[in-house]
This record gives C-alpha cells, structure tokens and sequence, in this order.
C-alpha cells in the first residue's frame, strides 16, 4: 500500500514485556433504541456483503429503501428491551459480563499475563477500538474467540474480514489463531442441556421443546455454507445429552428478511403449527446466541409467543441464551485454553520464559547504555 502510513505505538519501548490476548467478537448493537442510531447500525451491518451476497450495484437501491422504513420499526422493537442501565443494549449487558467472567478465569487459568478484550462486528466497541487497545497492551499473541457457535460466512468470516482489514493497517502483526466454531464441543452442548434443564425444573417441562437459529438464505446453503448442518448438529446433540424422544423436540429457523427463500422451517411458522396442532405449552431455546439481545428477547419471547398463543397456545416459554452462566464461562474457557497451548503464558513454562524476556531486556539496557557512554 504506497504511500500509508501504518498504525504503531507511538514512543514505544522496545523493552516493554509482550504479553498474550483474547478478543471476543460478537454480532453489534445500536448505541441507543432510536431511529439515528438505529439507522447507522442497519447501513452497516446490511452493506456487509457477507451478509448480502448481492452485486451492490443492485443492492445499493433496495438498501436505501430498507434504511427509510426499517429503523423506526427497529428503533420501537429495541424500545421494548432496551435496559434501564449504562449498558442500556442486552446484547451489550451480556456481553460485558461474559468479558469479565472469562478475564477472571482465563486470569487464573493462564500461567502468565493474558489481555481479554470485546469487540462487536458492527456498532460499539468496535473491532479497530478493541485492536487499538491491544495494541496500547502490546499483545503479541493473539486470540480470536467469535461468539457464534456455528460457523457462517455470514457471521464468522465477516468477522475475520473486519480483522483482516485492521490488520492491514498494523505495523506489528501479532501471531495469530482463530476459532472457527464450536457447535459440537462437550462443554458448549452440557451448558446448553444443564440450561434447559434448570429451567424445566424451576417452571416445568412445556409439551414440546423447540430450537431456533436464526435463518440465512437458502441458496448460501446450497453454496456450501455449513450452518444449516452445524445447527440441525447442535440440536441433535443437546436433544440426546437430554434424553428427548425424536418427536419431543425441532429445529426452525427466525429473523428471515425480504422474499429470498431462507432456511426452513421458519420459526414463525412453526410455532402456529404446534400450537394448531394441540402443543399447549412451548419451550424455545436459540443456541446459535451467545448472549440475549433483540433477536431473542423481542422477537422469540414477545412476537412469536403471541402468534402461538393466537394460533391456540397456551404459552410459551423463551429459555435464556447461556449469557455469563458460570458453565458457559469455564467452557469459554476451556476453548480458550485449547487453542492457545503453544504459547509462553498459557504454559508452565511461563516463569522461564519471562525470566529469560527480562534478561534479554537488562542486557539491551545495557548496550543502549554503553552506547550513549
């Protein structure tokens, strides 16, 4: 890239020790429930071509149409769970709480330093904000924890995307790995099962559970994308680690935008099908979240239980997303852990490593002293 100047530290000590990273990444949020805010986190999450595999050429009209009605629809919907706290977003509350519980475990599990910062792929804090400060900690080795249990271009690889394009601008490229998915990991399936568990027991057991993931279209599917499997997968393992009968639970998906055929079957429908069909007390969960935010708390336990209830249902029961359960955090955790043996801090080689580290810095001193003598 002629000409660009690349981002560092500026006065940077060459002797500042390194230190390790983890960066978790989830989907955005606006920065508050009106129609502005609503509209700048629509224009970019939908000019994401991730998202909309389309020739922007043709996109960039129905965009505009979108971005002149959808945000006050948006905006009210936000409106109804939008927290009376700093954190005012759900997904921004959850978020953050994740971040501190696993700062927390990763803190103890880790031999050495380990910097744990969140970033959001659209809206606030950013994912440059997120590298900026990691750069400030002078993380060398990095980590990239998306929030998305199953992989999707849709999701996951925009999120490398956006990294990437920071990265781009970096003087000092840190090592790097990244966790593709854990759809079908022991710990994210038992956290998953204890919690449905939990909630049968303190509200009783519904006629039928249901899983629903939010939608893509159809034809990603067809192009290879593997989300639609990973989630049928998911289902399946949780359903088994539960015990259930084949007939005791299903699998639909939510959130379908526009006339495009997306992945069936849809969610909406599916619960006035049950409900027609004589299922009086509906449990749904969405395992693709990591955290709550509108998509579950609005869409699944406010619009789709009224369009049970008026197709026959008696109710239905939204269970949370794992949030900060302390289950979900050791599995974070264990994840974490997993994918950063290698590396000087999470092994227990930590103490030789910066033991020679401080050496190498006295001995620089040192030179640089005798220089300047």
């Amino acid at each position: 890239m002629p000409g660009m100047n690349y981002i560092g530290n500026e006065g940077f000590a060459h002797d500042s020790p390194e230190r390790l990273g983890v960066l978790l990444i989830n989907l955005g949020t606006p920065d508050a429930p009106r129609v502005p805010a609503v509209r700048r986190y629509l224009r970019e999450f939908l000019s994401d071509p991730r998202v909309i595999e389309m020739p922007r050429w043709l996109w960039w009209p129905i965009l505009q149409g979108i971005l002149l009605i959808r945000p006050s629809r948006s905006a009210h919907a936000y409106q109804t769970v939008w927290r009376d706290d700093a954190d005012g977003s759900p997904l921004l509350h959850h978020s953050r709480r994740q971040l501190e519980a696993l700062r927390s475990e990763l803190g103890r599990r880790c031999a050495g330093p380990v910097v744990v910062e969140l970033a959001m792929r659209y809206g606030n804090p950013s994912i440059p904000a997120a590298m900026a400060n990691l750069r400030r900690e002078n993380v060398r080795r990095l980590l990239v924890l998306p929030l998305y249990p199953q992989y999707s271009a849709t999701t996951t690889a925009s999120a490398f995307d956006r990294l990437s394009q920071v990265l781009q601008r970096e003087r000092w490229l840190p090592e790097l790995r990244f966790v593709n998915h854990y759809h079908d990991h022991e710990g994210y399936i038992r956290a998953l099962a204890n919690s449905i568990r939990e909630h049968w027991e303190a509200n009783g057991r519904g006629d039928k559970l249901l899983f629903s993931f939010h939608g893509i279209p159809r034809r990603y599917l067809l192009a290879g994308d593997p989300y639609y499997c990973e989630c049928q997968k998911t289902a399946r393992l949780v359903a088994a680690a539960l015990g259930l009968d084949e007939d005791a639970w299903a699998v639909s998906f939510q959130s379908r935008v526009g006339r495009e055929e997306w992945l069936r079957p849809y969610t909406d429908e599916t619960v006035r099908e049950l409900a027609r069909a004589g299922v009086r007390r509906l449990d749904v969960i969405s395992p693709g979240f990591s955290a709550d935010c509108l998509e579950t708390l609005e869409e699944i336990a406010m619009q789709n239980d009224g369009f049970f209830r008026e197709a026959g249902g008696e109710s239905l029961r939204y269970i949370p997303a794992l949030n900060a359960r302390p289950d979900h955090i050791r599995f974070l955790a264990e994840l974490a852990m997993t994918h950063l043996q290698g590396w000087p801090e999470a092994s227990r080689d930590w103490s030789r490593h910066a033991e020679r580290e401080r050496a190498e810095q006295a001995q620089r001193r040192a030179r640089e002293h005798g220089a300047e003598r």
